[in-house]
């Protein structure tokens, strides 16, 4: 971590650092992170060259980046509940499924965003 009472400019690039180790694990750890990134890499310019008009190409983009925010949420969830034990405990089950369950709801609203852009 940074020193402790970086202010201003210092606090702001220590922030983006500890993002972009964020990034860089998500990419190395997590093989749905991987796919997700797979499949927008693919979709994200398709969409942005059907969109008509700006609000559409804003609309796809953010769809799309929605559903990598989510996974890295999602992610978080699941590493944080794995560091407590590899013991089973049905809240700690559940709190994996509902990470689980907002990835796939993303999805869905990033797929019907951009059928809805390109169709």
């Amino acid at each position: 971590m940074g020193k402790p009472g970086n202010t201003g400019l210092a606090r702001v690039i220590a922030a983006a650092g500890y993002s972009w180790q964020g990034l860089v694990a998500a990419f190395r750890h997590e093989a749905a992170f991987r796919q997700e990134l797979a499949v927008i890499v693919i979709a994200l310019p398709v969409g942005v060259w059907a969109a008509e008009t700006t609000l559409e190409r804003v609309l796809v983009v953010a769809a799309l980046l929605m559903v990598l925010v989510i996974e890295l949420i999602n992610s978080a969830i699941e590493a944080a509940v794995d560091l407590w034990g590899e013991q089973r405990h049905e809240l700690a089950g559940r709190a994996k499924d509902c990470g689980s369950a907002a990835v796939l709801l993303s999805i869905v609203a990033a797929t019907a965003v951009w059928i809805g852009v390109v169709f």
